[in-house]
């Protein structure tokens, strides 16, 4: 009632502004912290006029336009709210469209908004806007989370002409930015070097995020970013944009700067190779854009992503995760069940929650024993494990651990019996020669056959394993050759309806197997984004585990995803000590990649020590609030601190990261997240079996002492790795 109340107000106010604003209506966007204010003028277009922190006034927001005396607006919807093609506009636009009778422009023009209110804390906004000319209608959705200060934004097309609409682009959102200079974070990378960062200031003209693998968002270009406005944000300062697709597959954002010097976002399915016919009546809904603004810099905006994430998207976000031992380094392809029933007695002995048996187990006329046959063959293969998965569950079950497995169900070699045997099945053209990736092709999800298929593949193992308790589901291939027999003449369409048949099949897997977790692997981490971990309780971050590597790469990931949901492992990679290795693995979802049994008596008793420890506090690293303290790519230390949310405690990651002579912590390193006024008690643990803490933990520290001055880990050469625990006295 309050919110209807309030928008009667708006659009009265609206009216009758002393003429300045004389019949627009002003439609507030807000969270707690920050308002998007879209304006309908007296011509109907639907424009961003503000973006940024909320305003006490509210009625102050009309007047934002007329304090700026930049270059006129020749056009009048540079700052359109969703800016159609061929009509006035002569910058990148939102949607292009071509008309049942091949015209090719479009205006859209405010009709109405409406407000739900879905629960206590979250709004859905709905902007009707139609072309006044043809039949042809765009509801523009906000989903606003005001708690955590985060906006889903996506748009539903659809018309009612005499004959198909083709869509050319179809964006999900349209963001307008005022400021006096834009500067844009971006991340590249390949596999096992994800998420390398870039900063730069945006220069006028467009620049484009995209990615046209098909199957996943990422190898090369993540579908996540920042804009920073008026200088570069720094952790603790500034103003700045985080921006996420919520979808696995091509996508595309248009950065561009005009020649006002105001900034224009616009994010959506990349419609490469995907013109999309559009039937009368037919909706097109595109996938969501996530955006969260904060002029408190980047630590600020990452805490509220990850509250937001944990609350409302990720599958399982407030719940427990399961640590485990992957058999992958420890045999590759070279296993038999006794081989892997010795290794559930290793799963007992190490600690951990669950054994989980990845790539080989399957596939008998063409076995897998490598990468080059038996995908898409995903009967137990009898050489290896006579008894099948079921022996292994009820092995597990034995030794007090649970059992998980490794799957690749969108894929398929050539040398299989899939492949022989449903040939149609397979994304290939018929006229062209094959081009593999990983020795594999990718299966047609656009195909309801194949989504039948897939989903049987796991359903299958669930239904003939109750015990099962973890799916790993991988994804290593992308698209070449895009070319769907299913589809016939309608190939524009397979970009699409792949991620359709793809979503459809985990769906389908949720409402049968709505809890047990999954975590979602692409030869790293290819498809991690918020669409995806609806249906995944966790991601695979690299296949890069050299745990200095993974410092820097789960810094970066931590911007825009929470700990919970990243899956770090153990393994023999890099040449750090067991302590390093398992130190920098606890910073999420603690797992293990290692010979158990090849482990000396110190290795295995500190393991088995780390992992009791880690038990202790895992749920503060997962649920907590996380702060970055020290960069790894700005000084020889890295330091990361996660604080539960009553500020009474946490735990601290501090690593060395340069083998430069003498590096370390000079410097002490101040906390953040603390009560200034409590005091504090700072003790080391994850300490190896002989060795002792030169920290003094009997030491009291106040918070404002540790947040001002700050505390010295003593991290050097021979104290590569320091975890503290602070806790309140």
């Amino acid at each position: 009632m309050l919110m209807k109340i309030r928008l009667t107000i708006w659009i009265f106010l609206g009216l009758c502004a002393g003429g300045l604003h004389a019949q627009n209506v002003i439609i507030p966007v807000e969270t707690a912290n920050n308002a998007l204010v879209l304006e309908a003028n007296k011509e109907k277009d639907l424009s961003v006029i503000y973006f940024g922190r909320k305003l006490a006034n509210e009625k102050e927001y009309q007047l934002v336009p007329s304090v700026y005396q930049q270059t006129g607006d020749y056009s009048e919807v540079l700052n359109a709210a969703y800016t159609p093609s061929g009509s006035r506009n002569l910058l990148e636009p939102a949607i292009s469209v071509v008309h049942a009778d091949g015209d090719r422009s479009l205006d859209l023009r405010y009709v109405k908004h409406e407000r739900q209110q879905l629960d206590e804390n979250i709004t859905l906004l709905k902007v009707t806007l139609k072309d006044p000319v043809y039949d042809f209608e765009v509801v523009l959705h906000y989903k606003i989370y005001p708690q955590q200060d985060v906006i889903e934004q996506w748009s539903v097309i659809r018309h009612h002409e005499k004959g198909n609409v083709v869509l050319e682009k179809y964006a999900s959102a349209n963001l307008y930015l005022k400021a006096q200079g834009f500067w844009l974070q971006q991340y590249h990378g390949d596999w096992a070097k994800e998420m390398q960062p870039e900063e730069s200031k945006i220069t006028h003209g467009i620049k484009t995020l995209d990615s046209k693998l098909g199957t996943r968002a990422n190898i090369f270009q993540p579908s996540v970013f920042m804009v920073s406005l008026n200088k570069p944000a720094t952790e603790d300062e500034g103003t700045v944009l985080y921006g996420a697709l919520e979808y696995s597959g091509n996508f595309r954002t248009d950065i561009e700067l005009d020649y006002q010097d105001n900034l224009r976002i616009i994010s959506g399915i990349n419609n490469y190779a995907s013109p999309y016919t559009l039937k009368p009546g037919e909706a097109f809904t595109t996938p969501a854009f996530l955006y969260i603004f904060s002029d408190k810099g980047k630590g600020y905006a990452s805490r509220q992503l990850h509250d937001w994430a944990r609350n409302h998207r990720i599958l399982n976000g407030q719940g427990n995760r399961l640590t485990l031992l992957n058999n992958w380094e420890a045999t590759y392809f070279d296993f038999n069940e006794d081989k892997l029933k010795a290794l559930l007695h290793d799963t007992k002995k190490l600690g951990v929650d669950l054994f989980l048996l990845d790539d080989g187990w399957f596939a008998n006329k063409y076995p897998r024993n490598n990468d080059k046959a038996g995908l898409g063959d995903w009967q137990e293969n009898k050489s290896k494990l006579p008894n099948g998965v079921a022996s292994l569950v009820r092995e597990a079950t034995k030794n007090g651990v649970k059992f998980g497995i490794w799957v690749e169900p969108e894929m398929v070699n050539p040398k299989s019996e899939l492949y022989e045997k449903h040939p149609d099945w397979v994304i290939k053209e018929p006229a062209r020669k094959e081009h593999y990736f990983r020795n594999q092709l990718v299966l047609d999800l656009a195909n309801p056959a194949v989504q039948d298929f897939v989903f049987g593949i796991v359903n299958g193992l669930f239904e003939r394993n109750p015990g099962l308790a973890y799916i790993k589901w991988d994804c290593n291939a992308v698209i070449y050759n895009a070319h769907s027999a299913y589809l016939g003449r309608q190939q524009s369409h397979f970009y699409i309806e792949y991620m359709r048949g793809l979503y459809n099949v985990l769906k389908r897997i949720r409402e049968k197997h709505p809890t047990v977790p999954m975590m979602l692997c692409s030869g790293g981490g290819g498809r991690v984004d918020y669409e995806a971990l609806k249906y995944f309780t966790e991601y695979w971050p690299s296949d890069n585990t050299d745990p200095l590597e993974r410092i820097f790469i789960q810094w970066e990931y931590s911007y825009f995803y929470p700990a919970i949901a990243s899956a770090n492992h153990v393994t023999d990679w890099g040449k750090q000590p067991i302590k390093f290795r398992t130190d920098v693995a606890m910073m999420g979802k603690l797992g293990f990649d290692i010979v158990v049994s090849h482990l000396n008596e110190k290795d295995l008793a500190y393991c088995q020590q780390a992992i009791k420890e880690y038990n202790g506090f895992k749920d503060i690293v997962w649920k907590g609030d996380q702060y970055r303290l020290s960069d790894p790519r700005k000084g020889a230390v890295a330091s990361v601190a996660y604080i539960n949310k009553e500020r009474s405690e946490g735990v601290i990651f501090n690593y060395l990261v340069s083998n430069r002579y003498g590096a370390g912590s000079a410097y002490p390193i101040r906390l953040k997240g603390l009560d200034p006024a409590a005091v504090y008690q700072l003790e080391e643990i994850s300490l190896y079996p002989g060795t002792k803490s030169s920290i003094d933990g009997g030491r009291q520290y106040s918070g404002e002492f540790l947040m001002t001055v700050g505390f010295n880990p003593e991290v050097s050469a021979g104290r590569a790795s320091v975890v503290l625990r602070v806790k309140k006295r």
